[in-house]
């Protein structure tokens, strides 16, 4: 074999293997900081200037179709909080549409848990303003206020939902 021959082997066999060592430490620094959590209310706000010009455009009547109906109950929830686990203090607004909770990264609360699958569950509003939380056949299952869900299930005010380590609460 050539001595050019070598060397370029020698050069391929140390960046290969570089590149696993860096492959090693990275997948080693994310078991121990964990998956970094992104705001997700950064990422929604450019589109929402042009869904408000155009409520803004419609009539009174289609407007108030549009905003979900109107007013808000007296005394129902306005906010979902996360009172304990890894996203402690992280508070999503409640508008009227579907919250999706697990380790999936398109979830609306994108939970860190071993505990919690993918798709865990859902928390959404039905006809009357009352909000549901449903699990979502998860295997550790949720719970509301101790007890494990089995069917959709109303959510009053304050009660706790449990998903693994993390606890959240709808609060006014």
């Amino acid at each position: 074999m050539s001595e050019l021959t070598l060397t370029v082997m020698r050069l391929g066999f140390l960046a290969v293997l570089w590149l696993f060592v860096i492959v090693a430490v990275q997948v080693i620094r994310s078991d121990l900081f964990g998956t970094r959590v992104t705001q997700r209310g950064a990422r929604r706000e450019g589109g929402r200037p042009q869904q408000q010009a155009a409520r803004q455009s419609a009539p009174p009547q289609q407007r108030q179709q549009q905003s979900g109906g109107g007013r808000q109950r007296r005394g129902a929830p306005s906010k979902l909080v996360v009172s304990e686990g890894t996203l402690t203090g992280t508070t999503v607004a409640l508008q009227g549409q579907t919250i999706s909770l697990g380790r999936a990264h398109d979830s609306t609360i994108v939970l860190d848990d071993d505990y919690a699958s993918s798709r865990h569950a859902r928390i959404y509003p039905d006809r009357d303003g009352q909000w549901i939380v449903e699990d979502l056949g998860s295997t550790n299952g949720t719970y509301l206020d101790r007890t494990r869900l089995t069917t959709p299930t109303p959510i009053p005010l304050g009660a706790p939902i449990r998903i693994g380590k993390t606890v959240i609460e709808l609060r006014k």
